[in-house]
């Protein structure tokens, strides 16, 4: 069971699927696991944590699923809009951006809203949690980068950018990151917040994921997915993977192979092998068709905790408020604004 890795997709079709990967001598199979229809409109973004999967929606909620009971685990409320971004950061904190502009962090032990901040005048549009958990960016359709000081729950520093950008993404080292504007990657350092290098694209990115600190692979409306050297910005590997635009990538280890899951608008989510070392093509290590138009992806590990305390108390014994019926009730497990605690109480400081 220790290292057992479960592919979790959204749709357009509102359904979520849950595919437990197996890999073998020639072929790894993708073998279906479950489905999970919560939502009533298309998914947009998913996240998973070591046990919970979260799901956003343009029906303006999110749900969550446990997947050690494979059961669903109620739905979280408080944005006024389609849902746009969720992380999880490690056990303990959710995190989620919507077209209202807010950014809410959850504590995954009552499920509540700890903190709502007004991000962006515009929608958010993607959020990436730093890997120390005390930074967070954000941008927006207010044409801004932002860095959070998640420690006190405040603005540390607002960016213009002058363009409105669709994705950011710190790297694992947590020294720089990759802002996308449209058909680009302009990455960025972090002591300076300044750009060292622009990645070209040939069409509009749908999706980014840094590999290891210093390669980023790049899908979007292309049938191909570039890998690129961070420090040059050159291709240093590019395949056809799919027969449609590539809408997600992700990406784990296994027995020091790279296996890099890409899923597309054509239904299919597949596994390549990649050799980070030596980046010839990569092989096809399996396929599945999933016939939906797929939007999002995830990968879940089994037991796999981020955090250096593995934080145990996030077992969802006090969760009896979310773990009703699916269909929430509203506003029963969100703190209402009068409620929140003085900024300078912010409960994230269990990061430092």
């Amino acid at each position: 069971m220790g290292d057992q890795v479960e592919l979790v997709a959204g749709c357009y079709e509102q359904i979520v699927f849950g595919y437990r990967v197996c890999p073998g001598d020639e072929e790894w199979t993708i073998e279906p696991n479950f489905t999970h229809h919560a939502h009533t409109a298309s998914l947009t973004s998913v996240s998973s944590s070591d046990q919970f999967i979260a799901t956003g929606s343009k029906d303006e909620t999110i749900q969550l699923y446990d997947m050690s009971k494979k059961t669903e685990h109620g739905a979280l409320l408080h944005h006024d809009g389609t849902i746009s971004c969720l992380e999880f950061y490690g056990t303990s904190h959710l995190l989620s951006g919507g077209q209202d502009g807010l950014i809410c962090v959850w504590s995954t032990k009552k499920w509540e809203c700890l903190k709502s901040i007004k991000a962006h005048k515009g929608h958010v549009n993607s959020l990436s949690v730093h890997p120390s958990g005390k930074l967070a960016l954000s941008v927006g359709t207010d044409k801004t980068l932002r860095t959070w000081n998640l420690i006190e729950g405040r603005s540390a520093f607002i960016k213009n950018i002058k363009q409105n950008a669709e994705i950011v993404l710190w790297s694992p080292d947590g020294d720089q990151y990759a802002v996308v504007v449209n058909d680009q990657v302009d990455i960025y350092v972090l002591k300076s917040a300044t750009i060292i290098g622009t990645i070209a694209f040939t069409k509009r990115i749908s999706c980014v994921k840094f590999l290891k600190n210093t390669l980023l692979a790049v899908g979007g409306d292309d049938e191909s997915v570039r890998i690129y050297d961070v420090t040059s910005q050159k291709c240093v590997c590019e395949f056809k993977a799919h027969e449609n635009r590539v809408k997600a990538i992700d990406s784990f280890m296994k027995d020091d192979v790279c296996v890099l899951v890409t899923a597309s608008n054509d239904g299919f989510i597949k596994l390549w092998k990649l050799n980070l070392e030596n980046l010839e093509t990569p092989s096809l290590l399996g396929q599945v068709n999933t016939t939906a138009r797929l939007t999002c992806l995830s990968i879940w590990k089994h037991g796999e905790v981020k955090e250096t305390i593995a934080d145990q108390s996030a077992q969802p014994e006090t969760s009896k408020a979310v773990a009703e019926p699916s269909k929430p009730a509203k506003g029963k497990r969100v703190r209402l604004p009068g409620e929140e605690q003085p900024a300078g109480t912010f409960v994230l400081s269990t990061f430092s």
